[in-house]
């Protein structure tokens, strides 16, 4: 990669005590993410499954043809970068809206101007940064102008654009999904801001490790932290480097796919029965500031819908713990959810209650209203009396084994099974038990 650039640099001093900034030099700066942006496709990190030989955009740009396209990817993994390249690789105009601060009117002016620039033989990419920002219907704007040729999109999302962009304009576009940059790759952009720099960053081997995993997968964060971490004079250990560049946000919207790629983390790992890794999971959404009310009642979604009979006392855990953290609020009572979380991985699992009621509804709705049994019915009135309501019903604590063994479904079906216990934690007895009313049943009837 070409590093060397014009980016002048203020010469700065920290004071770690006070943080005060003593300024030397001052002069217009360029952003140390912005001096380090690839030149190249081919010093573009983190994408190689894109991007290495053979790879699908690889493939596109020796053949000096692109079509429109989506990139889906966390923030900080290269979209932007990449468009640009991607334009410059192939020859084509680049322009770029974002949907932030654009609107409709920006599109027009971009579609005429393309326009005329395809009269004249050069054609255009159009770069649509958070694409995801237009709605449905402003969406629809891009699809004649993409038919037509005019444009060549590229736009940008860092949500699940199966669920944010309407079918006809995803029809139009391959979507290619991009990495979020490895530990590796944040230490390759580490080392060439060091080069860029001339200096090492001031932080001890346990600090850098600390560093970047603050960044999350994000290459512009760890470029913005390591341009502020370059003005101070001695090395910085874990503690100091929190301290120095605060915290950075958790990439989590609550609104967005990052909410539901968590929970269901959360609710696969307690179903797995790994108690480690669902409170990891209870713990990130905790951080990113989730609604715990949202969390306690998947909680009691789980106790039932994994748990059930295997453990009837899942439920109440699950309860309880909603119930203390109303009762406590933050953050005292995350704790009743944590240790809900916990006895809900350990527990044993069973499914059967869900399959069970699953198959009941499927066969309430398939066979229609039949009536109950007339034996099972009670008889109020001298009418239905006279109609056999009631008649012959036996009164199950008046037998022997206090299990008449009597059709409690409506007459002319065959006896259902529903209810399979798994046979796991307290379902065994119940299996055992339904083994034993089953052989009853058999002699009642004989």
């Amino acid at each position: 990669m070409g590093l060397k650039t014009s980016c002048l640099k203020k010469e700065v001093t920290i004071s770690l005590k006070t943080g005060n900034l003593f300024e030397k030099v001052s002069s217009k700066t360029r952003p140390l993410a912005d001096c380090l942006r690839p030149h190249q496709v081919n010093e573009i990190i983190g994408q190689d499954h894109l991007l290495g030989e053979g790879k699908p955009l690889r493939r596109l740009l020796e053949a000096k043809k692109l079509s429109s396209m989506i990139l889906w990817g966390p923030p900080g993994c290269g979209k932007t970068t990449l468009a640009r390249l991607l334009a410059k690789e192939v020859g084509l105009e680049f322009e770029a809206v974002s949907a932030i601060v654009g609107g409709v009117a920006d599109l027009r002016k971009v579609f005429e101007s393309a326009k005329d620039r395809k009269a004249m033989g050069k054609d255009t990419l159009l770069f649509v940064d958070e694409i995801h920002r237009f709605n449905r219907a402003q969406q629809d704007v891009f699809l004649s102008s993409i038919e037509e040729g005019i444009i060549t999109l590229v736009g940008a999302t860092t949500e699940n654009p199966s669920f944010e962009l309407n079918a006809a304009l995803m029809s139009r576009c391959r979507v290619f999904v991009l990495n979020r940059l490895s530990e590796e790759d944040l230490e390759s952009l580490l080392k060439r801001a060091e080069v860029q720099e001339g200096k090492k960053l001031p932080l001890t081997s346990e600090a850098r490790e600390t560093l970047i995993r603050m960044a999350d997968g994000d290459g512009r964060a760890i470029l913005n932290f390591s341009e502020s971490l370059f003005l101070y004079p001695e090395n910085l250990d874990s503690s100091h480097l929190i301290e120095a560049i605060q915290r950075r946000a958790p990439l989590y919207d609550k609104a967005q796919e990052g909410h539901y790629n968590l929970i269901s983390a959360l609710h696969k790992s307690v179903r797995g029965s790994d108690p480690d890794a669902s409170l990891y999971w209870f713990c990130r959404m905790v951080d990113a500031g989730e609604d715990l009310l949202f969390i306690a009642r998947r909680l009691v979604r789980m106790a039932v819908e994994d748990i059930g009979l295997a453990d009837p006392r899942a439920i109440n855990q699950a309860i309880a713990a909603k119930e203390a953290y109303e009762f406590l609020g933050s953050p005292e009572g995350e704790l009743a959810l944590a240790q809900s979380v916990l006895y809900l991985a350990m527990a044993p699992k069973s499914n059967a209650t869900y399959i069970a009621y699953k198959k009941a509804l499927q066969a309430a709705k398939e066979l229609g209203s039949l009536s109950p049994p007339k034996h099972i019915l009670n008889a109020p009135t001298g009418l239905m009396k006279s109609l056999g309501y009631g008649k012959d019903y036996l009164y199950d604590h008046d037998t022997e084994e206090g299990f008449s063994g009597q059709n409690y479904f409506p007459e002319g079906i065959k006896r259902l099974s529903f209810y399979q216990p798994k046979g796991l934690g307290f379902e065994e007895g119940l299996s055992k038990r339904l083994k034993e009313l089953e052989i009853l049943r058999k002699e009642k009837k004989n």
